[in-house]
């Protein structure tokens, strides 16, 4: 089958790398796959794979991710049988998609915990189909915006980045911990996200400052993005400069995760994070603010990661000195749910389920 992926840009965003992951895979299994995006360029770009053909709709980077000239006209020359729609610019043109692609599938997807837009919302009753990356997604389409179940699938987000082999990882364990001043004793606290203000970097630069003195602490925050010279302030107002690192965009996240101790993250808007998905399938326990989809991210809630109140500080806090203890410091690994590992797969076969009913 012939399948087109739809994305405003190629950020350094979660749905941007489970746009190329899927486009990369339904390529590998040998299907015709385009992904179009609005804005040429952007930081992932390069990890597309040579096989998936690239188009873009704007002739030179606007920086605007709404402006989408001539998008109908672009999908009906590929002929799609499958339109899936990623990110949130993607949603909001998929009841257009679907209104004047008649021939093709139209498959929106929620994966953002954001109210959704009018247009998105419109979109909802005219695509073919919508998949949820976590059951609370797909709770939110049901009760909030009365999307019958039966036109709802849930296809979790894949790991992007599986863990390091052991030698790797402690290989990568003693540079990085090296290369940052943080001896075996200190506990290294880490977070992988852009620089949004839904992603409230600047709340656990606060609740690392707040710990207790004798504490023994860094805070690592990998990404780039709008607010990130807003933590940088924050960090050297509170006087924590030199335990905070701001390790900027991070093209592989994995040696992070091997040289970290925990896990933290304190997003308002989530639907299923994969940062806390690849910590914890590297063995490393979380921490996080309870957001959409947050307690579907952790192998054994309660166990290998606990989830706090927004802006319970003291809470959390309190959760990070019981990680940080040396019999909870290192976890286990355990499986993740089988189709968190191969969603192509299940995108597939949802497509081909759809198709035969068409």
């Amino acid at each position: 089958m012939k399948i087109l992926l739809v994305q405003d840009y190629l950020r350094s965003g979660g749905t941007e790398r489970q746009s190329v992951l899927l486009a990369n895979a339904f390529a590998a299994a040998g299907h015709p796959t385009q992904l179009l995006s609005f804005r040429p360029g952007g930081p992932l770009a390069p990890t597309l794979s040579p096989a998936v053909t690239r188009r873009t709709l704007q002739a030179f980077d606007t920086r605007l991710d709404f402006f989408a000239p001539g998008l109908c006209r672009a999908i009906r020359r590929t002929a799609p049988d499958v339109v899936l729609c990623m990110g949130r610019m993607a949603n909001c043109y998929a009841g257009r998609i679907a209104a004047t692609e008649s021939s093709a599938l139209t498959v929106a997807t929620m994966r953002t915990g954001k109210p959704l837009p009018l247009l998105a919302r419109r979109s909802l009753a005219r695509v073919t189909h919508i998949v949820a990356n976590s059951q609370a997604a797909r709770a939110t389409l049901q009760s909030r915006y009365a999307v019958p179940p039966e036109r709802v699938s849930v296809i979790p987000n894949a790991l992007v980045f599986p863990p390091l082999p052991q030698p790797e990882a402690a290989q990568a364990r003693a540079a990085l911990r090296r290369e940052h001043r943080a001896p075996a004793q200190s506990t290294v606290l880490l977070d992988c996200a852009m620089f949004r203000p839904e992603k409230n970097q600047r709340a656990l630069i606060e609740i690392a400052a707040g710990l207790r003195s004798d504490f023994d602490w860094q805070l690592w925050l990998a990404g780039d993005g709008e607010k990130l010279a807003e933590c940088r302030a924050r960090a050297a107002r509170l006087g924590v400069t030199e335990r905070v690192r701001f390790l900027g965009f991070v093209s592989d996240p994995r040696p992070l995760y091997a040289a970290a101790d925990l896990a933290v993250h304190a997003s308002r808007s989530e639907s299923l994070c994969n940062f806390l998905l690849e910590a914890q399938a590297a063995g490393l326990p979380a921490v996080a603010a309870r957001a959409q989809g947050i307690e579907e991210c952790f192998t054994r809630p309660g166990e290998t990661g606990l989830v706090i109140e927004p802006d319970d500080y003291d809470s959390f806090r309190q959760a990070i000195l019981h990680f940080a203890q040396p019999k909870t410091r290192s976890l286990d690994r355990a499986p993740m749910h089988e189709e968190a590992h191969d969603p192509a797969a299940a995108y597939l076969a949802l497509f081909t389920h759809l198709l035969s009913k068409n």
